[in-house]
């Protein structure tokens, strides 16, 4: 019954684009030409079937498949008139915006918005507890989820604000005065940063789709709670925001890890303003950081860097412990990479291996950065020099992690690894090596429920694909098992 109303929405929804020119009872309806959408297409500069390929292309990233459809006459429709249906109209502004630089909104391009297909956006100046309790609200509501789901990952939503914003907000929480009922103490404290560790290590184990509905309760009513309460001290009131903008981060993170990326990005702005208001650099960092990666992996790679190197700004790489800054500075040399900067990547990779290697002497360190240690750095590593087109050196790096991580704690990593050094072997042309390496990657996924490690098996069956007709039996037998796990994983 699920499948089939998916079927049905999908059907609704790509019906809605087809017949543009039908009301919901199918009369034929007199459309007013869209000169404001007309308008903004000819800023940007876009061929009518060229704006539908970027419309298809946001649409396609964030899991709106029902719209991959779209085409030239679609929006031709849309400056005749048509209103697109469901969150096509996010889509299209995403789309806009992007060739643009710069915000495009649904009024500006003259959409309107169907009910329930909006977002509660989390701009920079809405208040940061309305913030999350709006959030919380969203998100838990499983109708309201879909829509918060279905809406774009935001490109434009990447852009910081300015330094007065930054100075604002880390005045704003001592001006919030006590106003709470609730007296909020150390042992308070300390429950949510033991409730932290353990949805940490459960994502390390089990991947971001397990326990996330569990963080996302957590955080918008116990931690929401301690938030409006009185605190003894500011200090301590300081600890507590952070400590939620680590859980914040957290739920970001596993929705990233589950290819939930525009609700990602609504918790990973969150966390910053939580961060923000706790005055705490590092942890500020930490979130940049985790923003910077998810935009890197979805290809948005100027905007990858910007938020990487922000992310080392000042304070934030400054105060921040070893460990921490050699997770920051790995991230950084990732984009840097990406962006083509290669001798800039490898200074910036010998800064994270020197930091690292001082986190060895023993500094006081978050336990947010448990998991980081020379397995991570190798695979990040790995992942850099792979995308400078080194691939025996990736390969070689790849190899460390796998050998230096402890697979029984950080499952979820190490089957990700596996899946990139076959890759990494393939791509080398060595096929019986890799589907012996895809083959252990496969044997580690038992039990996650990660889409990088759905995405993993999509990727090895595609490597394997040309060399299905040479009667390998590795190749079949590899094949057949990627192609069950996806099976059963989705």
């Amino acid at each position: 019954m699920l499948a089939r109303r998916y079927c049905v929405k999908a059907h609704r929804a790509v019906k809605a684009v087809k017949d543009p020119q039908a009301d919901g009872d199918g009369m034929p309806v007199a459309r007013v030409p869209n000169a404001r959408l007309a308008a903004v297409i000819a800023e940007s500069g876009l061929s009518h079937a060229q704006l539908a390929a970027a419309v298809a292309r946001v649409a396609s990233e964030n899991g709106a498949g029902e719209f991959a459809a779209i085409g030239r006459s679609h929006v031709s429709h849309w400056v005749g008139g048509t209103n697109p249906s469901g969150s096509a109209p996010l889509l299209v502004c995403e789309a806009l915006g992007r060739r643009l630089g710069r915000v495009v909104t649904v009024e500006e391009v003259g959409f309107k918005l169907q009910v329930g297909a909006s977002r509660d956006e989390l701009g920079w100046h809405v208040d940061t507890l309305i913030a999350l309790t709006d959030l919380g609200r969203i998100d838990t509501d499983m109708e309201r989820r879909h829509v918060l789901g279905a809406a774009a990952y935001s490109v434009a939503a990447l852009s910081l604000p300015g330094a007065a914003w930054w100075q604002q907000m880390s005045q704003r929480s001592t001006a919030r005065g006590a106003n709470g009922s609730r007296l909020v103490g150390r042992g308070d404290l300390d429950a949510v940063r033991d409730m932290v560790a353990m949805f940490s290590r459960v994502d390390q184990r089990r991947g971001g789709g397990h326990a996330r509905t569990a963080v996302v309760q957590y955080l918008t009513s116990d931690v929401a709670g301690y938030l409006c309460g009185k605190f003894s001290s500011d200090q301590l009131r300081r600890d507590m925001f952070s400590a939620a903008s680590e859980l914040s981060c957290l739920s970001g993170w596993m929705a990233f890890d589950n290819a939930e990326h525009s609700i990602a990005q609504n918790y990973f702005t969150l966390a910053v303003k939580l961060a923000a208001e706790a005055d705490d650099a590092p942890m500020t960092g930490h979130v940049l950081r985790a923003m910077a990666h998810q935009a890197n992996d979805l290809g948005h790679r100027r905007q990858a860097l910007s938020l990487a190197s922000t992310s080392i700004e000042g304070d934030r790489y400054r105060l921040a412990s070893s460990r921490e800054r050699a997770l920051l500075g790995v991230v950084h040399a990732r984009t840097l990479a990406s962006n083509g900067q290669s001798a800039e990547a490898a200074a910036a990779l010998l800064r994270a291996e020197n930091d690292l290697a001082a986190a060895s002497l023993g500094d006081d360190e978050p336990p947010r950065v448990f998991f980081f240690g020379e397995a991570s750095l190798a695979h990040e590593t790995a992942c850099a020099i792979r995308d400078t087109g080194d691939f025996s050196g990736a390969a070689q790096e790849f190899r460390r992690s796998v050998r230096t991580r402890k697979a029984s704690a950080f499952t979820r990593t190490h089957a990700v690894t596996l899946g990139y050094l076959g890759s990494v072997q393939a791509r080398q042309g060595n096929v019986e090596e890799a589907c012996t390496t895809w083959s252990a990657a496969l044997d580690s996924m038992d039990g996650i429920r990660s889409a990088r490690t759905r995405q993993t098996a999509v990727d090895m069956r595609s490597s394997l694909s040309p060399f299905r007709q040479r009667g390998l039996r590795s190749v079949a037998e590899l094949d057949a098992r990627a192609a069950a796990y996806l099976a059963l994983s989705t």
